[in-house]
């Protein structure tokens, strides 16, 4: 190993734009950018199946983009990179989309969501 060895600037922005470079995963920075999130709420917002969402998130946790809280049985994903999120927008401004479009793609849940945040009881 070459503790000597610095990553090339280019090369560590590059990898982030790698990893974002998923349309799941920008959807799931944008529903975390509104606050921490389990995975079932994720499939309601998504409209996708817990296993694909759990691999994007995996991606996610290990580039250190996301983090999780444990309450009990129920685990809560969060944006350990905040920055991200305006990431995120500016790419979606580069695109020439509008931010109330990026923002309202993900507007209201497809399903309902069971979990503890969205029906407290």
């Amino acid at each position: 190993m070459n503790v000597l060895y610095q990553p090339v600037p280019e090369e560590a922005v590059a990898e982030v734009f790698r990893t974002l470079g998923q349309a799941t995963r920008i959807q799931i920075l944008l529903v975390l950018g509104r606050g921490e999130a389990c995975v079932c709420h994720l499939e309601a917002y998504l409209g996708l199946r817990q296993a694909v969402i759990s691999q994007h998130l995996m991606v996610l946790r290990e580039a250190g983009f996301v983090a999780t809280n444990r309450d009990e049985r129920h685990i809560y994903y969060y944006l350990a990179q905040p920055g991200l999120r305006d990431v995120v927008r500016q790419a979606a401004r580069a695109s020439g989309l509008s931010l109330q479009s990026l923002e309202e793609s993900l507007a209201r849940p497809v399903s309902p969501c069971p979990c503890p945040h969205c029906n407290p009881g």
